[in-house]
């Protein structure tokens, strides 16, 4: 067995109605069955609604002028550009906050304003409007304060700078508090209470770019790639507004003329004619947002705006130095993050906090989403001024715990605090840590069952391999592009059988598998999966095992061949796997393996355990002898101190002695999830193989003519095996049978013929029956597959009932 590391869920529809909606969806669009399920579990279910989604362009954004007040922002600003007053833009120091920042100026450079713009230090200055910035402000003469990706919780700065002959217009996107500034020239957030317009989760360049539309009474396409950036890197739902943001920024994207681009997508290795979103949240928005975490956002804005090509090249170059040093500051603070938490008891504990002096706080909200994705917990990082004695630090929070919610609860103990549901920053004086996480700890206590601490992995559909064809896979990125609000599809696929595995990287960190559908499918078809950074799984999966899985479908590129692949989220192994170690364990000088807790190593003949490797018997190790009628006996003094019944993982290390015992061994471990097939006496009866009835037939009638056969003189066996084939040690159990029998007699080192023989038939010897069985149990157990092998282990039949193999064998032999 193996288990998953997160709970699967699957969307809930029922099968017909997923069908029929399917099939009249793939009929009249002409799409694959697949893609056309996935469609409608997804909730399209309207032929309409599906091409709005997957080909809807431009025509679809809304009126900027449904969001509420955005009349009043517009005739403001363009009081200002009439009075030709100086205009200032106030950003945020994160890549929506540069990117709205960045699209701002573009607007104002096209409206012909008069401005500069703004972005406070994360360290020095944190986030959004502060008096000693407004002071600053005033006295360069600026009359009217543009904020974009922040202000809505600025009320009393707001009210401050209005003292001071400013207006302020807030455009903003984060979850409005109770009093909202009202002392604002305009607030502008889709989320205020009263507001009607339709996608309220645009990222902060989403409310710049419908301020620019507005503006400009035109949809400001030269923006969508600037507006696309900050919506990817802000994790803003991919869904009606914001998918055509990303989808029509990107294809500008890949023709870019912004040469600060250009030198970003170079600099981090990007081809720009194939940029898509997992480019701009994984190579853009980190380098991007390193300017402001390491040094001053400024920086990126710089980039962004720049008219020399020369300067952009330096610039990206800097920023990827950065994001560099921020990579390397991160893996520092988690390696003293760790250190702070190991010894303690994580499993009592729902919410993880690590503080230290000297942490960058601008690099705590990364340290805190690793913790959470190492422990599954709810995390928050602080990083401590010593001179001030305040905490600075970030959370971040898994499902069923609204850590913006619990903060709330905890606001008497905090200076500051902003936020959502699964994330939030926060300020405190560094002595009220300790009761922050105790409170934080009995809340996630009372709302956190234990079943939430695992993470879930939402699936769409179940499928089948016959399903994963390239033109499928092609047409499923057509729902591109993917993120939250519009992941890429997941999928389920049960009971597949592994093929083939292997690790692959230069440190075989990855594991690849060859996978095909089970004897049960419909179709036989085999695809290949990936996991990365799964190599190690490789040593607890058994070949022809029973797997399933959930991940996602691509298409592998190499050497110009195109082929289906899987790329593995999760897997598990519901069902005990075997572990084929035949032929390798009784290799002289191999150590036993590295086994878990709860593990024994069972031999079905007493005789076995005196050849046991020392090294083996340090395991409980247990009898099993043919005809017991009591459970295997212990061997050994860690036998006597384990349970039998509870073993989880068994060692067969000799061949059993019938079917029927190992039958009756394996029903006994109810909670069995390995078996390591080693069968160590393997090589010692290589080559034993029972003659046949003419063999011994004429066998007798040599002895009976030579009247005796002398075995202590070495030309006899060469002689034998010239004429009946037979290697020594055959010829040997074939006069221990006839002396059994009674067909000879042995004086010393010589076979005698007997005289006065009664007839007797060859299965009247013990010694011929056990070679029977012997060779019955070599054919079965030695010379199966792994697939054969496991059915014969796992699939326990009583009495004398066949095994598919065996009866496969009986009819084919």
């Amino acid at each position: 067995m193996l288990e998953a590391k997160a709970r699967w869920k699957i969307a809930e529809v029922t099968e017909d109605e997923a069908e029929d909606t399917a099939g009249k969806l793939a009929a009249e669009l002409s799409l694959h069955p697949l893609v056309a399920r996935l469609l409608a579990v997804r909730g399209l279910k309207r032929a309409e609604d599906v091409k709005r989604f997957l080909y809807g362009g431009a025509e679809l954004f809304h009126d900027p002028f449904l969001l509420k007040g955005m009349a009043e922002a517009v005739n403001r600003i363009r009081h200002s550009l009439r009075e030709g007053e100086k205009i200032r833009i106030y950003g945020d120091y994160d890549a929506d906050g540069i990117s709205s920042t960045t699209l701002m100026i573009f607007l104002m450079k096209r409206l012909g304003a008069s401005y500069d713009t703004y972005i406070p230090h994360r360290i020095h200055e944190g986030y959004g409007l502060n008096r000693e910035a407004l002071d600053q402000a005033a006295a360069a003469g600026v009359k009217l304060i543009v904020t974009v990706d922040t202000g809505i919780s600025a009320k009393e700065e707001i009210a401050y700078a209005t003292g001071l002959g400013m207006d302020v217009v807030v455009t903003d996107h984060h979850e409005p508090p109770q009093e909202l500034p009202d002392q604002a020239a305009a607030l502008v957030n889709p989320k205020q209470p009263g507001c009607p317009y339709p996608c309220k989760e645009l990222a902060g360049v989403g409310v710049a770019f419908k301020l620019a539309h507005a503006l400009l009474g035109e949809l400001p396409k030269e923006l969508l790639e600037l507006a696309a950036i900050g919506t990817v890197a802000d994790l803003m739902p991919l869904v009606d507004e914001n998918r055509l943001i990303v989808k029509l920024g990107l294809e500008q994207m890949r023709h870019t003329s912004n040469l600060g681009l250009k030198a970003l997508l170079d600099v981090a290795g990007v081809e720009r004619g194939t940029v898509n979103e997992g480019h701009i949240g994984f190579s853009l928005a980190p380098r991007i947002n390193a300017s402001g975490r390491m040094q001053h956002a400024n920086l990126a804005v710089r980039l962004l705006t720049t008219e020399s090509e020369q300067e952009a090249e330096h610039l990206a170059y800097d920023l990827d130095v950065l994001n560099k040093e921020r990579q390397k500051t991160v893996e520092d603070m988690m390696k003293e993050a760790l250190a702070l938490l190991d010894g303690r008891d994580l499993n009592s504990q729902r919410v993880i906090i690590a503080a230290k002096e000297g942490w960058n706080v601008g690099v705590a909200g990364i340290a805190a989403s690793k913790l959470l994705e190492r422990f599954y917990r709810p995390a928050i990082v602080f990083a401590v001024d010593e001179k001030t004695g305040l905490a600075k630090g970030s959370a971040r929070s898994i499902p069923g715990f609204d850590i913006h919610h619990a903060l709330t609860a905890c606001s008497d103990l905090l200076d500051h605090f902003g936020g959502h549901q699964a994330a939030a920053g926060l300020t405190l004086r560094a002595d009220r840590i300790p009761e922050l996480e105790n409170r934080l700890s009995r809340l996630a206590m009372e709302e956190l069952q234990q079943e939430d601490l695992m993470p879930i992995i939402q699936a769409d559909l179940l499928c089948s391999l016959s399903e994963t064809t390239l033109p499928c896979i092609e047409q499923l990125s057509v729902m591109a592009p993917f993120g939250s609000g519009n992941p890429a599809p997941r999928f389920v696929f049960n009971k597949l059988r592994i093929a083939g595995k292997r690790t692959m990287g230069k440190d075989r960190q990855h594991l690849k598998l060859t996978l095909e559908e089970t004897a049960e499918a419909a179709s036989a078809c085999s695809v290949e999966a990936v996991s990365f950074n799964c190599g190690q799984a490789a040593e607890r999966l058994a070949m022809a095992s029973s797997l399933d899985l959930v991940g996602e479908l691509s298409v592998n590129v190499w050497n110009g061949s195109r082929k289906a692949q899987i790329l593995i989220h999760d897997m598990r192994v519901s069902e005990p796997q075997v572990f084929d170690w035949r032929g390798t364990a009784s290799r002289k000088g191999m150590r036993p393996p590295e086994l878990p807790e709860g593990s024994g190593i069972l031999i079905f003949h007493r005789g076995a355990a005196e050849a046991l490797p020392q090294d083996w018997r340090d395991f409980p190790l247990w009898l099993v002898e043919e005809g017991m009628e009591e459970d295997p006996r212990p061997m050994n003094r860690t036998a006597l101190l384990t349970d039998f019944a509870e073993m989880r993982d068994a060692v067969l290390y000799t061949l059993p002695s019938t079917r029927e015992s190992l039958d009756k061994t394996v029903a006994l471990l109810g909670k069995l999830r390995r078996v390591y097939a080693v069968f160590a006496d393997a090589l010692e009866l290589d080559g034993i193989r029972v003659p046949d009835r003419e063999v011994f037939k004429h066998f007798y009638g040599l002895v009976l003519r030579e009247k005796e056969l002398n075995s202590g003189d070495a030309r006899v066996w060469p002689a034998l095996k010239k004429r009946f084939g037979l290697e020594e040690r055959v010829s040997r159990l074939v006069l221990e049978i006839f002396e059994e029998l009674g067909f000879v007699r042995k004086e010393g080192a010589r076979y005698c013929a007997a005289e006065a023989v009664q007839k007797r038939d060859l299965t009247q010897s013990a010694l011929y029956r056990r070679m029977i069985n012997q060779d019955r149990m070599e054919q079965l157990y030695i010379y199966s597959t792994a697939a054969e092998l496991r059915e014969l282990i796992l699939e326990a039949r009583p009495g004398d009932e066949e095994s598919t193999f065996e009866s496969k064998r009986r009819m084919n032999p």
